[in-house]
């Protein structure tokens, strides 16, 4: 079984990959749901988070601090934090935002690192479909400090069209913001998996494919 393959059972033996009809949060309706949501064990955040840390070593990034959007970007972060010094040595921050600031306390919208002019930072997230999510933190960081963005890091690419044009959202947000978006696998490597057998679930490949075929950049 390859890396790809092991992840994708991971994600099925977790319940965070299903198959079915589901409406995103685009407002499209897929054969296939990711809810990163449905980690929930110690063990499976530690697994996840190795998943994170190979990506991120893998693609030569050398962060300072991992940003994780609340709410599911949160424990994702710190899974990959702590897997990123366990497995590499990488010693590096992390903070997520609120969704409403905080007037009491020690305030602000961030908890966790406090962010610096230069510092370099990628984002944790679990999948991208238009890039919604990226638009609406990037403006938080760039208003907290003059922050270097290395990169996002996603554990799905669902290689969809973005909102703005036909192009993937990776390639959109790359152009429109300079981001690169870094994933463990993609939507072409779950049909394989369905194909060779790897999962369960050959029933909804044709589904899958026209779904690429309607919605794939």
């Amino acid at each position: 079984m390859t890396y790809k393959e092991s992840f994708i059972k991971f994600m099925v033996d977790s319940e965070v990959l299903r198959f079915g009809e589901f409406t995103l949060k685009s407002g499209r309706v897929a054969p296939y749901f990711i809810n990163c949501g449905n980690y929930k064990t110690g063990s499976q955040l530690a697994k996840l988070g190795e998943y994170y840390a190979e990506c991120i070593n893998a693609n030569g990034l050398k962060p300072d601090t991992l940003f994780g959007p609340a709410y599911k970007g949160i424990p994702l972060s710190v899974a990959a934090c702590a897997a990123l010094y366990s497995k590499f040595g990488m010693d590096c921050s992390y903070c997520f935002d609120r969704k409403e600031v905080k007037d009491h306390g020690e305030g602000g919208m961030f908890v966790g690192k406090t962010l610096e002019d230069g510092e370099k930072v990628v984002i944790i997230e679990d999948v991208m479909t238009s890039g919604k999510a990226l638009r609406e933190v990037l403006p938080k960081l760039q208003g907290a400090a003059n922050i270097n963005i290395e990169g996002m890091v996603i554990t799905v690419d669902r290689a969809e069209k973005g909102l703005t044009s036909d192009k993937s959202a990776g390639a959109e947000v790359y152009e429109e913001f300079g981001v690169k978006v870094y994933s463990i696998v993609d939507i072409g490597d779950i049909i394989k998996a369905l194909e060779d057998g790897v999962i369960p679930g050959a029933e909804f490949v044709g589904k899958m494919k026209q779904y690429r075929e309607t919605y794939g950049a």
